[in-house]
């Protein structure tokens, strides 16, 4: 129920007064061989540009601790997150809630009827494969939330208890390795916890059981909502900072800063919005494959239009798989040049 939750988050936001240090420490040895394969180790690089991790980068208050590494850590409560983007939710919350209903994919070649003939023909396209759109808030958490909605539906629709037992094992791997990297647990326990009791929800059975109504007003209800956006922006920053030799040549390709300032910059902040680096760290980290389709000018031959899109595959699986072939159904959503929307297949 969405008034349960939000008085269980409010209540853990009461106790976050507790020991900053707390939790922080972690059996490197249990870490590295309980983390997934590939790589059997978790590495932090070392240089002279990230000495420092803070998950705000405008802390109004911060405690600063050092892991067995010699990192100095400045983490925040979470109640400071969240604030970082009130300007934006206040511009977007007078346009769509945070998910929009399910709508015909009609709707999406109506808004664009006076436009580009190739965008028009491209929905045409579109319309043999999918049926219907739901959109998403542009706040520059559209990845994130389009990825929550369309994963925790796919649960409530299929009953799926062994894919939800599945991502449970790798969300305590994502616990581990946060903990490893130095991250305090009261940074980011509250998130994790909100995100498991929705995936726990939308499993039928139990006094807590969730519709398909209810999954919709939780998602769109601001203390759930943006606590589960939160949980996937550290399970995102987690498996970037984890893999840094893997990532920094998409990082070097996107911005010029390094792994961690890209990961603090650009991942951990509520608001930011999310590239293939993030689509990747987040596929491989849950195990959940993402086809992202691409509504935009590329191969834009007027005389024979196609829709591209890539399959985001989690990097256990083979290379040579497509979304389409892995045992999890993928999160499909659709882009446009700087938003994320979720489509539903024919």
């Amino acid at each position: 129920m969405a008034a349960e939750a939000e008085a269980s988050v409010r209540k853990r936001k009461a106790g976050e007064d507790a020991d900053p240090g707390s939790g922080s420490g972690v059996d490197v040895e249990a870490v590295d061989s309980a983390t997934p394969e590939p790589p059997s180790t978790v590495e932090i690089p070392k240089s002279s540009d990230d000495t420092t991790f803070n998950s705000n980068p405008n802390p109004s208050e911060s405690f600063l601790f050092e892991d067995e590494y010699g990192y100095s850590c400045s983490c925040v409560d979470d109640g400071d997150i969240m604030k970082q983007y009130t300007d934006i939710r206040a511009v977007e919350a007078a346009k769509i809630p945070y998910l929009g209903d399910k709508e015909p994919l009609s709707s999406l070649a109506a808004e664009f009827q006076s436009g580009s003939p190739i965008l028009q023909e491209k929905i045409k396209l579109l319309g043999e494969q999918y049926a219907a759109i739901r959109r998403t808030r542009g706040d520059g958490n559209c990845f994130y939330r389009g990825f929550m909605y369309s994963y925790l539906e796919h649960i409530l629709d299929t009953q799926d208890k062994a894919e939800v037992d599945r991502v449970l094992s790798n969300i305590e791997q994502c616990r581990k390795t946060l903990q490893f990297l130095g991250y305090a647990d009261f940074t980011f326990e509250d998130f994790f916890s909100i995100f498991i009791e929705q995936l726990e929800s939308v499993l039928q059975g139990s006094e807590t059981s969730i519709s398909h109504e209810e999954l919709l007003k939780r998602s769109r209800d601001q203390s759930i909502s943006d606590y589960v956006v939160m949980f996937f922006r550290f399970v995102t920053a987690g498996e970037i900072r984890r893999r840094a030799e893997f990532f920094e040549p998409f990082v070097a390709g996107l911005s010029n800063m390094s792994v961690n300032q890209f990961v603090k910059a650009s991942v951990e902040p509520m608001g930011e919005e999310s590239d293939h680096v993030h689509i990747i760290a987040l596929s491989d980290a849950l195990g959940v494959p993402i086809r992202v389709v691409y509504l935009d000018r590329s191969s834009c031959d007027s005389s024979s239009p196609t829709i591209n899109h890539h399959d985001f595959i989690p990097s256990s699986s083979s290379s040579s798989s497509s979304a389409s072939d892995h045992p999890t159904k993928p999160v499909t959503l659709l882009y446009r040049p700087g938003h994320y929307d979720i489509l539903y297949p024919n």
